[in-house]
């Protein structure tokens, strides 16, 4: 179970869009046919089946997720191609902040490894990029809580859906961007997963922007957990309350 959050943040949300004049997303521009809605005969990867045709996956199909408005503009999860993301995530990987909790740093080919584990299972985890307008500015994996090794530590719900996320650039933390990644992405869950009645977070305890930057973004503090490589805290954002916090 990799960390929540390396570098989520709070604070008011910047009047410009995040990674403006950062080096580390700017270098990568996603091409306009990645943001097409896919045929329903496409192959595609990340969550949905491999052989086109009609999709009932783990995730309810992350690819095909229309983006989300919020105060930093067009925002849109974008199912990770390693071939094409490796080098920028393992750069984001090898941050300190980012890294220590992670633990992710090294060569390429150990962000390569951690990607490829998703992709090459049965979908219950999606790695996406979390893309702004069209620069991607985050990393985030979308996982079945409710299936995943999680759900022996804390009473999970069928359909529970979990996240981590990491902020790439240096430039674009402590400025509120976490704060409203996190709800944007939750809200993503809830509107297009609609057996999933609460998104759940895991940080480490540790990391107390991460943990605010949950609660900044509707996310209630529900337990301690003591996980195999962390002391956790656990958030949950329910359906119910969705409106409310």
């Amino acid at each position: 179970m990799p960390p929540t959050d390396a570098s989520a943040d709070t604070g008011p949300s910047p009047s410009v869009p995040a990674g403006a004049g950062t080096e580390d997303t700017l270098e990568l521009r996603l091409p306009e046919e990645l943001f097409t809605p896919l045929r329903p005969d496409e192959p595609v990867t990340g969550g949905r089946r491999r052989d086109g045709g009609a999709d009932d996956d783990l995730l309810d199909t992350v690819a095909g997720w229309c983006p989300a408005t919020t105060p930093l503009g067009s925002f849109r999860l974008v199912p990770v191609q390693v071939e094409r993301d490796r080098e920028l995530i393992s750069r984001w990987m090898n941050d300190p902040a980012v890294a220590a909790f992670w633990e992710l740093a090294g060569p390429a080919s150990v962000t390569d490894a951690h990607l490829r584990a998703q992709l090459d299972a049965d979908g219950r985890s999606v790695p996406c990029l979390g893309v702004l307008g069209t620069t991607p500015v985050s990393y985030f994996e979308i996982y079945r809580a409710d299936l995943d090794p999680l759900a022996r530590h804390y009473p999970a719900r069928p359909h529970d859906t979990g996240v981590h996320l990491l902020i790439g650039g240096v430039a674009d933390r402590g400025r509120g961007v976490g704060t409203a990644l996190l709800r944007a992405v939750s809200d993503l869950v809830l509107d297009n997963r609609p057996r999933c009645g609460r998104v759940i977070a895991e940080p480490d305890l540790r990391n107390t922007p991460s943990v605010s930057a949950f609660l900044s973004a509707g996310f209630r503090f529900s337990a301690e957990l003591d996980l195999p490589d962390k002391r956790a805290a656990l958030m949950i954002r329910d359906r119910t309350l969705r409106h409310l916090l």
